[in-house]
């Protein structure tokens, strides 16, 4: 059977949805620079060659704060390190890491169709675009933008989704004409691959769409996976755009699903979900290292004490992969 690796992994320096971090906000805020870095080399050791920041801003309702110096928000209190997407990408430079730069979130991060739309958010995130790449473009490890702000493929892409993403990419890729696109939408057990689908893929301005597995939120199960990403493959490749990748959910939740804090998953449901897709996928990617696996020894631990478990079971079976 075969089994791919997994080659990238989400990475963030809060996590959104506050329960859900709970084994690793309050410790990630203190990480200094070099703890950051060790968190990059951490992921290359699992031979992962991508890095997709989530967010380089967070907004909730009451509050916002950005992880780079900008006049759009300001910058994140109690944060120790003081440059922290500076580490991530000189550190991504050094271990031959590809890293894609969030564009978001630049709206209450809950507000996914507002955020889309609203031209208030477009302005801001524009903004934040052309800033960023004018402090990290020169970064070799500076691969692309991805955007945060992930809709629901309800059967298909909605028109909405669709026109957010051109118009993104026809924003971001003015400072490169090398700059990929990534996005992860959700509601893969409820795609419809068929010739519409295969002509919006034809229209959408990505180069990867790594759909989530939905595994981790329970929507999904290991043993139902595979045909959704069989039929996803045809279209694609039908398309012959965009790339198929797939988003792998490798955490599980403490209690209830999306209001309690984020774990790693068994190692045996993990492996189940690679051997389940790995044969349509041209890469997986995870959500996430951050958490949910620690290298034994590391100086920048931060998750639930079952990720190092998680690590050292995957780090032996990717040993066996050729």
């Amino acid at each position: 059977m075969e089994i791919k690796k997994i080659n990238g992994t989400w990475f963030e320096f809060t996590h959104h949805n506050v329960p859900e971090g709970k084994y690793w906000n309050p410790i990630c805020r203190r990480f200094t620079e070099e703890q950051w870095r060790e968190k990059v080399r951490e992921i290359k050791s699992l031979d992962m060659k991508y890095i997709v920041l989530l967010c380089t801003s967070l907004v909730y309702e009451d509050y916002a704060e950005a992880y780079f110096k900008t006049d759009i928000y300001p910058f994140a209190k109690n944060f120790t390190c003081e440059n922290p997407i500076e580490a991530l990408l000189d550190e991504a430079d050094r271990q031959d890491i590809k890293v894609f730069m969030s564009v978001g979130f630049y709206g209450p991060w809950t507000h996914t169709y507002e955020n889309m739309t609203t031209p208030e958010v477009t302005g801001r995130a524009f903004k934040a675009m052309e800033q960023i790449y004018s402090l990290f473009g020169h970064h070799k490890s500076f691969y692309g933008w991805y955007y945060p702000d992930e809709a629901c493929v309800s059967g298909h892409f909605s028109q909405v989704f669709i026109d957010y993403i051109n118009k993104y990419s026809a924003f971001g890729r003015q400072f490169s004409k090398d700059m990929k696109i990534l996005i992860a939408p959700y509601g893969t057990k409820i795609t419809k691959p068929d010739e519409k689908y295969v002509k919006q893929l034809e229209i959408i301005d990505a180069d990867f769409i790594a759909y989530q597995d939905e595994v981790g939120v329970h929507k999904s199960t290991p043993d139902q996976t595979g045909s959704y990403f069989e039929g996803l493959r045809q279209a694609h490749d039908k398309a012959g755009r965009a790339k198929l990748w797939a988003d792998m959910e490798i955490f599980d939740f403490e209690g209830e699903v999306y209001h309690s804090a984020l774990v790693p998953a068994a190692f045996e449901r993990v492996k189940k979900q690679l051997e389940a897709i790995s044969c349509y996928v041209d890469e997986v990617l995870c959500y996430q290292y951050t958490g949910m696996m620690n290298k034994p020894g590391t100086i920048a631990y931060c998750g639930h004490p079952d990720s190092i478990d998680l690590y050292i079971q995957y780090k032996s079976l990717i040993s066996k992969i050729k």
